[in-house]
């Protein structure tokens, strides 16, 4: 049986190929145009064998291991919104317009229940970079993680993080492939804390990694403490339209506070880390810590964007307005 595109195209060439002659695009002999008029959609599965076998070899592809899979469920739904702990992880490249070489990767994490997020940067996207990168992220967080859920990129379907969770008792799903939705309360964050935050530029140097490794600490103490979220309660769909209904929007470190399941001693810490914070130095750290980083990365090209596209650039560099010591909460938030 020949495939669609040999049933496709001896039609096409029956018709174009006398015109094309005709307005100068197609340079062959009589003989050869005979022969393409007339040639069957076997001849052309033939001819292009080699062309496809060498196409598909310089595709990428990331398979898993089968046994690895299977170790692995796949979750579309079915979260507890009420109990934290059950955390949801992506990956961002920082590769800019180019996917060639080594770059920078920010892995994202975001509890379900609460919201509260977390992020890190690393080089490149290795299995053994990323696993280090979470256990970092597991450690410092609030609260004990009862589940993790990952897509299905080789970053974290692996051998790695899953002895990882085994180890510590985490529960390891993932999505179904090609069902971002199965992710979407990190992939919400990847939007809103990161690509809104340090744009799409290319991250390739040490330097960078270190830099958005101390942006993600300010960035994660200003989102969890300073910036409500809205948690959506039902939604019913009438005449046609769904309607959404939220609660009354709460910062993740509030939603935490009045969890049944953060025990008194945490609530003491997170409490005590709330008091020592100033919202607006913070956001002042923040904006410093995110000029450093596109200087950083206009010194490594020795040139200065005249026009670059939207979000490209960290969103400080767009903003028209300066911070200074007389700016108050309002304009900052």
């Amino acid at each position: 049986m020949t495939n669609p595109c040999g049933r496709r195209l001896p039609p096409l060439l029956h018709e174009e190929v006398p015109r094309l002659r005709r307005q100068g695009e197609l340079l062959i002999s009589d003989a050869i145009a005979a022969k393409l008029e007339r040639i069957s959609s076997a001849t052309i599965d033939r001819a292009l064998q080699h062309e496809k076998e060498v196409r598909h070899r310089h595709r990428v592809h990331q398979k898993t291991h089968p046994l690895l899979s299977q170790q692995i469920p796949v979750q579309a739904g079915g979260w507890d919104r009420s109990r934290p702990g059950q955390v949801q992880i992506d990956a961002v490249q920082h590769s800019g317009t180019s996917g060639a070489g080594p770059f920078a990767s920010t892995i994202s994490c975001c509890d379900v229940a609460t919201g509260w997020w977390d992020g890190a940067a690393v080089f490149g996207s290795g299995q053994r970079a990323s696993c280090e990168a979470i256990d970092r992220m597991c450690t410092r967080s609030p609260f004990t993680w009862q589940a993790l859920h990952s897509d299905n990129g080789s970053s974290f379907i692996n051998w790695h993080l899953l002895g990882y969770c085994q180890q510590h008792g985490i529960a390891f799903t993932r999505s179904r492939p090609y069902q971002k939705n199965d992710n979407c309360f990190v992939e919400q964050k990847n939007a809103t804390h990161v690509r809104a935050v340090v744009g799409y530029l290319r991250y390739d140097t040490d330097e960078e990694v270190v830099l958005l490794t101390q942006l993600y600490e300010l960035l994660g103490q200003y989102k969890n403490f300073f910036q409500p979220v809205m948690k959506l309660i039902c939604k019913h769909r009438e005449k046609g339209r769904i309607h959404r209904h939220y609660d009354t929007p709460q910062t993740p470190y509030r939603r935490l506070m009045v969890s049944e399941a953060i025990p008194e001693s945490t609530r003491q810490k997170l409490h005590t880390v709330y008091r020592r914070l100033n919202p607006a130095q913070l956001k002042r750290d923040l904006d410093a810590q995110l000029k450093e980083l596109y200087r950083v990365h206009q010194e490594k090209h020795h040139t200065v964007s005249s026009a670059p596209h939207k979000k490209q650039v960290p969103r400080v560099t767009a903003k028209s307005y300066i911070l200074n010591d007389s700016t108050n909460l309002a304009s900052v938030t």
